[in-house]
């Protein structure tokens, strides 16, 4: 499918119910068509893989077509450059989410960006590299538990952040690392108390709400 055609299609189903539906749940980027997520899913698979368009994509500025672009993007082919550019365009969770989540946590420049992202000022440039941690332990089933565990402190770090969108980012790294395994789910529920005990309102959120998910839980034998 042609870059043209594929504008043309998504502002086609541009849907003013389900972008006001979207800004009920803080989506309130710029150019918004309110196209739902499995419509662009099943495009993504129609166009298969494409780095050029994908850039393509991106600049067209239109919210779905970003994510399109995420979708359709050849994590091999990301450059640094490229994910400096697109992370300081970052103007919803959702975009941040699902680049970060699609894309950019299966590039080679991850952990770097990762670590990089957390230190930032902007909200969604924070919560993007929360996001890369949160993604990564999903989907890199082969790094190795050290990985994570260096995160847990970068966590505590910054859990005083009291923004929406960089709070709930901070405590589902957290959930997420303690539910890979039974070794790294311990050592999340020691960080968990930790921030618990920074009392501020935000840490004592991003660790309660985390501590609930991970006490208990159970893990199959290897």
């Amino acid at each position: 499918m042609e870059y043209p055609k594929i504008i043309s299609k998504l502002k086609s189903l541009r849907n003013q119910r389900n972008i006001d539906g979207m800004a009920r749940f803080g989506i309130r980027g710029k150019n918004l068509l309110g196209v739902p997520k499995p419509i662009l899913d099943g495009m993504a698979r129609e166009i298969g893989k494409d780095h050029e368009l994908a850039l393509r994509l991106w600049d067209s500025g239109i919210h779905e077509a970003r994510i399109l672009a995420a979708l359709v993007d050849d994590p091999a082919k990301v450059t640094q450059t490229q994910m400096e550019k697109w992370v300081k365009q970052f103007d919803s969770w959702d975009i941040c989410d699902q680049c970060c989540g699609h894309l950019l946590d299966r590039t080679p420049f991850a952990l770097k960006k990762a670590l990089a992202w957390t230190k930032r000022k902007r909200e969604f440039e924070k919560r993007a590299g929360f996001v890369l941690m949160a993604a990564m332990s999903v989907h890199d089933k082969k790094a190795p538990d050290k990985l994570f565990l260096s995160f847990l402190p970068i966590i505590r770090r910054e859990s005083w952040d009291e923004r929406n969108f960089v709070r709930k980012a901070v405590n589902w790294a957290l959930r997420q690392i303690g539910k890979r395994n039974k070794s790294l789910n311990q050592a999340a529920i020691r960080e968990g108390e930790k921030i618990f005990k920074l009392e501020t309102p935000s840490a004592r959120w991003i660790a309660s709400d985390a501590l609930k998910e991970l006490r208990g839980r159970s893990f199959k034998k290897p």
